[in-house]
């Protein structure tokens, strides 16, 4: 089974999100303005998987199904640097206890560096792994 057809069967789960498929991409709506799009792109071979301005690939289609749903869940958050208005990188994190940790970031080449930096930060809190009991 492709990977699109596996996250359309997961994401019968979630009515309340809305979701686009356009040949080998799918991708996902934030359903919150503090969220960010979950996009998928199926190569050949391998897989793209990104969270807004960041991407990332992969060989594995589970590491890419497991990186897709990340994405949706609340143990992610994107970190975006902004250069006056304008998104210059993105940075994954993960949390770890109470703390939120970098793991991988996307960045643009030419970016305004003279012009002020602000940071905002994107969630997608669907899947609720932190308040699952542990198995």
């Amino acid at each position: 089974m492709s990977a699109i057809e596996i996250i359309k069967g997961k994401l019968k789960k979630y009515p309340q999100l809305k979701y686009q498929v356009e040949g080998n991409k799918i991708s996902v709506e934030p359903s919150l303005a503090t969220g960010f799009s979950v996009w998928l792109i199926e190569n050949d071979p391998g897989f793209t998987v990104g969270f807004d301005g960041w991407h990332e690939e992969f060989d594995s289609q589970d590491e890419a199904l497991n990186c897709f749903g990340f994405g949706l869940s609340d143990e992610c958050r994107l970190k975006i640097v902004m250069s006056d208005n304008m998104p210059c990188s993105w940075t994954v994190q993960s949390k770890n206890g109470d703390e939120w940790q970098d793991d991988s970031t996307t960045g643009l080449f030419l970016i305004p560096f003279w012009k002020k930096k602000k940071v905002k930060y994107l969630s997608n809190p669907i899947i609720m792994k932190s308040k699952q009991p542990a198995s």
